[in-house]
């Protein structure tokens, strides 16, 4: 398992906690694979009833290490993000988050998955993918419209704007507030609390509440498609060359 990734467990819950603090806890190549492996095997594990998703220190995640994308040639079954947000999005147990600070690009996306968020009033979503010559990915075209409507899916996904925790309970995304050192065990909490209920039960609840996955898995397929494009482009690649110039 890969040390970008902590794994713990405590009464049913498996706490998978991005711990890249130095790098806003962003996700490269092997944090992404210790992901998709804890999750397959919490899959399989009828002792895991819920998962948390946290980051250590300040920070939830700043989405993609965009150095991952420096080496990408468009082929998607090379770049383990596509499967971890299809492993996300076909996931059968209730997942929680613990947000504080930056959630960015996919940091930000993989919220809409989760049946529970609770965030800092200060926590910063945003997903600049446009501004990079990108598209949405993890579903975000099909969920963030159907979640926060079109005006807001077109002023945080075309704009790029940042929205903050205390903006996000407001818009329906978030279910509770804390100061952020509070964030993950409120989170922990209420993981807990649904590890205690019946299996069965909440397996079924949660299923007819979501929904058949197909359609997002499907929208997930054509936004990787379009990402794997856009990332290929000239116009792209200069786009992430002045911003690595810039970061040096």
């Amino acid at each position: 398992m890969s040390e970008k990734v902590l794994i713990s467990r405590e009464n049913g819950v498996l706490r998978l906690l991005f711990n890249r603090p130095e790098k806003k806890n962003a996700f490269d190549r092997d944090a992404y694979r210790g992901m998709i492996e804890a999750l397959l095997s919490a899959r399989d594990d009828d002792s895991v009833r819920a998962v948390v998703f946290a980051g250590a220190g300040a920070d939830f995640s700043a989405g993609n290490d965009l150095a991952d994308f420096q080496d990408f040639f468009g082929r998607l079954e090379e770049f383990p993000a596509l499967t971890f947000v299809r492993t996300v999005a076909a996931f059968e147990k209730p997942m929680v988050a613990a947000v504080a600070g930056d959630a960015v690009g996919v940091g930000a996306t993989m919220l809409f998955h989760c049946d529970l968020v609770y965030a800092s009033p200060d926590a910063r979503l945003r997903m600049p993918f446009i501004d990079l010559g990108l598209v949405p990915e993890a579903g975000a075209s099909l969920l963030v419209p159907q979640r926060l409507g079109m005006a807001r899916a077109s002023q945080f996904l075309l704009l790029g704007e940042a929205f903050s925790g205390e903006e996000a309970q407001a818009y329906g995304l978030v279910n509770a507030l804390a100061p952020a050192e509070a964030v993950l065990p409120m989170a922990m909490d209420a993981a807990q609390r649904l590890a205690a209920k019946p299996a069965a039960a909440l397996s079924a609840s949660r299923r007819l509440l979501r929904g058949d996955p197909k359609e997002i898995l499907a929208r997930i397929d054509a936004e990787a498609a379009l990402f794997a494009q856009a990332l290929s482009s000239p116009a792209t690649r200069e786009r992430l060359a002045a911003f690595f110039a810039r970061a040096r």
